[in-house]
């Protein structure tokens, strides 16, 4: 079994929540198993039948969609703790198809297994209603910003999303961040082509709000660029006021 205090998922679910034993205990059953994928491995593709979720131990990976003209838009980024495949849990069928930017490695865990997180940890079934919840609105930002917002907002928005992100599950990460996004994994996520992506990074370079280091991002002028795009942190607080308590303990539920 995977020992919990080194998931990625539990010390990002733990920012929110204390997790009791019982939580944990399902935590650790969503991560018994590992593989190993390479970079630009397809793991899931559109329109196959969905019977696993993954939990992100290592890497970075996105989902996206084709058009019909072969173009594609890239829709979510997944970072370590994040679990992949939420949003098909509604369908028989995978709505996205997931690829890897970088080697990567993942646990996959049947969807049945959710059954028991639910009939037994109604806090831990909260927090991950709310986590699936939340992200509609993270996406709805990313409209706003792809629908209203220049090239040089888009990339400043999707730099401090990112950050803040990170920042959940690396309580240390300061202003410095590892970026394995090519330029058209980016332009394909902000709707900008390659050359836009280009001359956006390296404005922002000379005028002083980021530093590029190879793969890594210093993010120089953070509030400045918050306010320059008017962002909203969505990661750091959540209201679990209306969290249901624990009633059932580990050793009552095996």
């Amino acid at each position: 079994m995977t020992d919990t205090e080194d998931s990625c998922l539990v010390q990002k679910l733990s920012h929110y929540i204390e997790l009791d034993d019982l939580s944990r205990h399902h935590l650790a059953q969503f991560e018994l198993d590992q593989i190993d994928v390479q970079k630009h491995e397809i793991i899931t593709r559109i329109g196959t039948e969905t019977s696993k979720l993954y939990v992100v131990k290592s890497g970075w990976l996105y989902a996206f969609v084709d058009m019909p003209d072969g173009r594609r838009q890239l829709v979510r980024i997944f970072h370590p703790g994040d679990i992949i495949g939420f949003p098909d849990l509604a369908f028989h069928h995978a709505t996205t198809t997931v690829q890897a930017s970088e080697p990567a490695c993942l646990c996959p865990f049947p969807k049945k297994r959710l059954d028991d997180v639910f009939r037994l940890s109604p806090r831990l079934t909260a927090l991950l209603f709310a986590l699936a919840v939340r992200d509609q609105v993270i996406f709805m930002d990313l409209v706003r910003a792809m629908g209203r917002m220049s090239a040089r907002e888009r990339i400043v928005s999707l730099l401090l999303d990112i950050l803040h992100r990170l920042r959940i599950t690396n309580v240390s990460m300061t202003d410095t961040m590892r970026l394995p996004l090519s330029q058209t994994e980016i332009g394909d996520l902000l709707g900008l082509t390659n050359v836009y992506v280009s001359k956006t990074f390296r404005r922002l370079e000379e005028d002083g709000f980021i530093k590029r280091d190879g793969g890594t991002i210093r993010i120089l002028k953070e509030g400045e660029m918050t306010e320059m795009t008017d962002f909203s942190n969505r990661y750091q607080d959540m209201d679990i006021s209306w969290f249901p308590s624990y009633t059932t303990r580990l050793d009552q539920a095996l």
